[in-house]
């Protein structure tokens, strides 16, 4: 049976109220993406995960660029988005890395913004840009959500399996959004709004952004949204 995802009805809830390995290029400056034999089989369980966490990704992406392009046009400051965007681009590509080891067929156009495989996502994809347009707040509360639900989801998906590199996969990603979180939030409390829980409890929330950016993975410039106004380093 296909898994349950935490995405769909904690973010609709909340609306109506990564890493790839890397190794040096043949320059030995410009790195390149190693191909990783398979050693691990999957089941049924780890397919509708992995691909279900690619679109997942996409849509992060989809919505903080959307919402990028919209705010920056009237004026507010939006690097914030861009760096997440990107940050959440490379997990895409992280995850397409191994949808291709394991010989599985990717479910996700990344060229069809807001377009996807899982139609439900295509609804929630419009959800989230309804209401990441009503207010820039709104817009950073929706970022927040977003990595909200993705940390969750990955729980999940690293409980529901067993092979060692998924679950390295996933925990890489899932440092990644804890990052993402912390960003958001400290530009909601730089504009001077305290950060309320949407999908986590507010404890596990609290505990998150109360310290300091994790390292490691991912380029430390997209993950920790650096650049922006708000740089997540803690609640102060």
């Amino acid at each position: 049976m296909h898994p349950t995802y935490s995405l769909i009805p904690l973010a609709l809830s909340a609306l109506l109220v990564a890493t790839p390995t890397l190794s040096a290029g043949p320059n030995g400056r410009q790195p390149v993406q190693s191909i990783q034999p398979i050693v691990y089989e999957l089941n049924q369980a780890d397919i509708d995960d992995l691909t279900y966490m690619r679109e997942e990704e996409r849509l992060a992406r989809d919505v903080y660029m959307e919402l990028s392009a919209y705010w920056g046009d009237q004026g507010w400051p939006v690097l914030l988005f861009d760096n997440i965007a990107r940050a959440e681009q490379t997990h895409m590509e992280t995850l397409k890395s191994a949808i291709d080891r394991y010989g599985l067929t990717d479910p996700s156009d990344p060229d069809a913004v807001g377009v996807y495989a899982n139609p439900t996502l295509n609804d929630l994809y419009e959800m989230l840009m309804g209401s990441g347009m009503i207010s820039y707040m709104d817009a950073l509360r929706v970022g927040a959500l977003i990595e909200e639900v993705d940390i969750a989801d990955l729980d999940e998906a690293i409980a529901r399996t067993d092979n060692p590199d998924l679950q390295t996969i996933y925990a890489n990603l899932q440092r990644g959004s804890r990052n993402h979180l912390r960003a958001f939030v400290a530009e909601i409390e730089r504009q001077g709004e305290a950060y309320e829980s949407q999908a986590l409890d507010q404890e596990t929330v609290n505990a998150i952004v109360d310290v300091p950016m994790e390292r490691g993975g991912q380029s430390q410039r997209g993950e920790n949204g650096q650049g922006s106004q708000g740089q997540g380093q803690g609640r102060g």
